[in-house]
């Protein structure tokens, strides 16, 4: 179902309540026996939401992620805080997930540990693009092989809003000036917010190349081909290290610290002096750079959807 909620430069609160009554005209006509929710979206809350008025079970997958900070992300993290509290079964990535779940009173007999369907969806994907090798919208007249080595970027976070995308971009200039041998490539985020600075302070560079958001297929063929990730997104920070690439995350926590113990993952933030360090590290020192490519994801084996999809027919 598409609701068509997307509106330019729309406030949370607005977007919240074009959910709750969208959905709820839904669930009306059409009564679920179960609703599933996955992830920790406005749109995951809400609708979650609207089942608990309407007595509808509700089961959260990637359960149980959290940075312990109200406000980073924003507003993911209240996102997923609400819906745990909502839903009744919890479909929990990680035994650290199912851990914060029982630190929040959660009754153990309602986590279940899956792995995150993200790495199902992926391993398909994978297999699609070496069969199809699809084109990537604005770089058509590219083969990716041609354009490699490339940092693949992505930026999106509420909470670098301002000078941390400021940060970001100028970081990224840099590089670009720094590595002239080296490829940028950046779908850029919709939002004003985004398109902004990033415009204004990468356009024009040869080696950097900026454009439109990418649909799930051509990105991943971005994310196959790429050297390194530089990234602020939390899906990203559990596909890249099943495909054996370095990430980078231009945030100051993440709900993902699994990653970060297993070595696939570095917080950076959004200090332009820290990104150029780290990216220039894992670009000059090929010790550094196979550290981190050849460390063991820890987010699942491709086999999430068929546990939950057990657990469901149990209940």
């Amino acid at each position: 179902v598409d609701l068509n909620l997307m509106k330019p430069n729309q406030t949370l609160s607005g977007l919240t309540a074009n959910i709750i009554s969208s959905i709820d005209k839904y669930f009306l006509e059409y009564q679920p026996d179960i609703v599933l929710v996955q992830g920790d979206t406005t749109t995951v809350m809400g609708v979650s939401l609207v089942a608990f008025y309407h007595k509808i079970k509700v089961g959260h997958v990637e359960a149980g992620l959290r940075t312990h900070k109200k406000f980073s992300p924003f507003p993911e993290e209240i996102n997923r805080v609400l819906t745990s509290r909502i839903a009744d079964l919890h479909f929990a990535p990680t035994s650290i997930s199912k851990q914060n779940l029982l630190d929040e009173g959660i009754a153990e007999s309602d986590i279940s540990i899956t792995g995150n369907t993200v790495i199902d969806a992926l391993f398909l994907a994978t297999k699609k693009v070496e069969e199809i090798n699809p084109k990537v919208p604005g770089l058509e007249n590219y083969e990716l092989k041609n354009l490699e080595p490339y940092v693949l970027i992505t930026g999106h976070r509420r909470e670098n809003f301002g000078d941390g995308f400021i940060n970001i971009c100028e970081a990224i200039a840099e590089l670009a000036d720094k590595y002239e041998d080296h490829n940028f490539i950046y779908p850029v985020h919709l939002n004003p917010n985004v398109q902004d600075p990033v415009k204004k302070l990468l356009s024009g560079k040869k080696n950097i190349h900026l454009l439109e958001p990418q649909t799930y297929l051509p990105f991943i063929s971005l994310m196959m081909n790429s050297k390194i990730i530089l990234t602020d997104s939390g899906g990203v920070q559990e596909e890249a290290p099943s495909l054996g690439k370095p990430v980078l995350v231009m945030r100051e926590n993440t709900e993902r610290p699994e990653a970060v113990t297993a070595g696939t993952v570095k917080l950076v933030g959004t200090n332009k002096n820290t990104i150029i360090n780290e990216v220039s590290k894992l670009i000059d020192s090929k010790e550094e750079y196979e550290k981190m490519a050849n460390a063991v994801n820890p987010y699942g084996d491709g086999l999430a959807s068929q546990r939950i999809r057990k657990i469901l027919k149990e209940n």
